[in-house]
This record gives structure tokens, sequence and C-alpha cells, in this order.
């Protein structure tokens, strides 16, 4: 059992003021294997007291000086890149040898915000007045547990190239690797409260963060409901909120595609990382024409996917994070037999030879129409509904009929035509003919999926304020 007991805050690694801790699982093996400590809210005022402290000498650096910093953390970061994906895969499932890559490979894309730290010096004059760009201020940053790591990086790197200072609260069911990221701060000497990492349960935290008097702006990745209140706390006190919440989105493979490639890609889409990825595309759109042929495929890739430990190096699909994420997921497949859909594969039952663990089997629903509960709400979970359409207007009506709008895919016969198609979904990203993820590209949504993007040179943006000089 590993015991971590203090927080990051001030460039110090300190005794929190709050007592207890919270127990984090292996969700594999259903077995405690470290003990974070929990901070209360004097904790929260000594992190905010911090940032705010920090800001002024921090907002005036040079952005040669922010770049600079940026790239030793980058650096100091690649050498526990193994520590991390360790971290990832012990605390919330994730295959260890896919976690090295879909959980870690973000760890290269920090280094590119060194040099997005110059925008920042941008000026523009427009007539008499001379245009200038400044850092929104301190930070509250409230990160998921589903890519940890991602979701880390994709807040702290803009706020370092911008100049904001931040308070930082991770997942308490994923909570080491951000504790080895606060390490690698200390160890490059990054100015004393320009990051602050507190950790423990949510609820009361969360809360302190969203309403502290001193964050200038929140940022938060996780469940709609959650983002809905974070959105009406900040309100008060009118605070820049960044929201990137929940996703049901839509695959349409049109009825020219390549069956076998398309519903393969789709698949394996949805299966990784259990399942648990707000962009998944977790509703598969089929012609009418080819759904039979389409459930078969999808029923044998499911089934081929070696499902089981994630130290194991041969496999695809590892645990839910918790036994609780288990249970919620457990239910939407039970809700959507409930209510009429049928299994292509898949099910209540364990994966043979899994007595243990947070295990649910790779599952596939067919017959399913849009207005199902399996269809409309987002379960986190391996979870694809396979859907029938008559005639491409069809499907980018169901497409669209969705109270979310983060991201989609298509795939069609050619890349023309699954652009096109693209520009009538109404999500913040596409998937054609089975692009790969791209850290350089803005990723957020629309509707009810959140507010803002995240990464590439659009990633800063939210973290800049814009001031006009009447000269």
């Amino acid at each position: 059992m590993k015991h971590y007991d203090k927080l990051f805050i001030n460039g110090e690694w300190v005794a929190p003021h709050g007592s207890g801790t919270t127990t984090v699982y292996n969700p594999a093996t259903e077995e405690a294997f470290a003990e974070v400590c929990n901070a209360d809210l004097d904790d929260v005022n000594s992190a905010f007291a911090a940032a705010r402290a920090a800001f002024p000498a921090w907002s005036r650096t040079t952005a040669a000086e922010r770049a600079d910093y940026i790239r030793k953390l980058h650096a100091a970061l690649e050498k526990r890149k193994d520590a991390l994906a360790l971290a990832i895969s012990q605390s919330m499932g994730c295959p260890l040898e896919i976690a090295k890559i879909i959980q870690v490979n973000c760890v290269k894309a920090f280094e590119k915000f060194a040099d997005r730290a110059h925008e920042m010096e941008v000026e523009k004059q427009v007539n008499n007045s001379l245009v200038v760009r400044e850092p929104v201020g301190v930070c509250a940053f409230i990160t998921p547990w589903n890519y940890p790591l991602y979701q880390l990086i994709g807040k702290v790197a803009p706020a370092l190239a911008t100049g904001c200072t931040m308070v930082l609260k991770p997942s308490s069911v994923t909570p080491l690797q951000d504790i080895i990221f606060a390490e690698a701060v200390a160890e490059i000497g990054l100015p004393k409260g320009v990051f602050n990492l507190i950790t423990g349960r949510g609820g009361v935290l969360g809360d302190a963060l969203v309403t502290h008097p001193e964050a200038d702006m929140v940022s938060f990745t996780g469940s709609t409901a959650t983002g809905r209140r974070i959105q009406q706390l900040a309100a008060e006190s009118i605070k820049r909120v960044c929201l990137e919440l929940g996703g049901k989105s839509p695959f349409i493979i049109t009825e020219d595609a390549p069956l076998e490639q398309a519903v393969t890609f789709g698949v394996k889409d949805v299966m990784i990382n259990t399942g648990q990825t707000c962009i998944a595309l977790t509703r598969m759109l089929v012609p009418a024409s080819r759904y039979e042929e389409a459930t078969q495929i999808a029923k044998r890739v499911a089934e081929s996917l070696k499902v089981g430990d994630p130290m194991d190096k041969d496999t695809f699909m590892g645990p839910m994070s918790s036994m609780g994420q288990r249970e919620t997921v457990l239910k939407y497949i039970q809700k959507g037999l409930d209510e009429g859909a049928k299994l292509v594969t898949g099910g209540l039952e364990r994966p043979e030879g899994l007595d243990r663990g947070a295990y649910v089997r790779p599952t596939i629903f067919r017959d399913v129409h849009n207005k199902m509960t399996i269809a409309q709400e987002e379960i986190f979970g391996p979870v694809i509904c396979m859907i029938p359409y008559t005639n491409l207007a069809e499907a980018i009506a169901i497409a669209n009929d969705s109270v979310y709008g983060l991201s989609s895919g298509v795939w069609a016969a050619t890349k023309e035509e699954g652009i096109r198609i693209a520009r009538e979904i109404r999500t913040g990203g596409c998937y054609v003919n089975g692009g790969d993820f791209n850290y350089d590209a803005p990723l957020g949504g629309y509707k009810q999926s959140g507010n803002g993007r995240e990464w590439g040179d659009f990633g800063i943006h939210e973290f800049y304020e814009i001031k006009s000089m009447q000269l």
C-alpha cells in the first residue's frame, strides 16, 4: 500500500489541514493499493492564496521564459512516462500497453505549448487602438478519471503558456498521475504558487473551487449534470467557465462505404478504454440494406477482443474504472433489454474466466431506435447501439437528434463525401473515414456537450483576455 500524505501548495509538499484519506482501488482486482490525503477548505484557501500571490510576477514573465519552463516540464514528464502509465492503469483499469499510447502520449503534445506562449505577445493596431492579450488570472481545474493525464495537460499547458496560475483537483478515483506531475513541477523549479494540487473527494472541495472568490476561471471535464451545476455556481461571480462534458456520438456508415473496415473501426473505437471515452462513437448508424451484414461483422470483431488483466500485453479491454461504474453500465444494459433492443453480443454476465473485478462484456445492441434510453443517454461503458436508416437524410437527422454534440464519425466511399456529411452533423468534431485523433486540433462540444475548446492553437484562447487601449 502506497501512502501519499502531502498536498502540493506554493511550491512545497505540505501536510493537509484536512483529516482522513481516500483509498485508491485497482478495479481489476478490487484491492486497495494506495491512500491519498484529503484536503479541506483551509487547504483550498491556502492553494488559492498561493496562486493569487504568484500571479502578478508570473503573468509578467516573457513568453520565452514561460516556454523554457514548459520545455523543462515536458522533459521531466518524458522521464516519468512509464510511471504515469502504470499509475493510470492500476487506478482505472486501462491495459498498460494501451495506456502508454492513449493515456500518456499526450506528454509529447505538452511541449508544443512552449511555442504557443508567444501568441500572448501578438499585438494589433486597430485605427487609434492597440489590442493586446493578457492572462485571464487564477484558474480552478477539476479533472476526470477516464483520461486523467490528458485532461490535466490539456488545461495546465495552455494556462502556463498564457501566464495564468492554477489550483487543480483530480478525481479521487485517479489522483496518482497528478501527484507524479507535481513531482515534476517541483523538480524543474516552477515558481512557487503557479501550480497547486489538492486531493480528496469531490462534493465540498469541488464546490469550493468553483465558487472561490480568487478563482477567475473554472475549467471542468466530466458529466453534463455536474457541468450544469458548475455553470450555475460560477454564474454568481460571473467567472469564465470552460466545460468539456458528455457525448452520445453518432457514426454514420454510408451504403457504399467499405463495411468491414468501417464497422471494425467503430467497434474498436468504443471498446478501447472500456468505453469510457467521451468522444466514443456509441451510436452506429448503418443502411438498412446492409444492417444484417454489419451486425455480424460487429459481433465477430467484439468477440475477438481480449478482455482481461490490464498487465497482460495482449489485453485489449480491461475493467471499468470502478465497481460502481460497472453497476451503472449493467443497469443500462438491462434497460436496453427492457426497452426491446436485442443483444448481438455481450450482456449482463461477466466475461468468461473473470470472477472478480469491474469487468463488463463488450456489448452490442441491434434493433435500436433513437428514442430508446440507451441511444440517448451516455452509458460510458463498452456498449454500442446499432441503428438502421433508410436514406442519408434520415441518418443525419438521427445523428443530430441528441442533446449532445461532442463528436461524431462518418465513413463514406470517398473522403470528399465524408466531409460533406460531416458538415451537416452538429458536433464539435468528426472522424472521417477512420481519421486519427490529433492533439493539434481543438476539442470541445456543441449543445449540452459543453463550451470552449481545448488543445491545439485554439486551446490557449480560453485563457486570455483581450484589452484595447485607445491612443
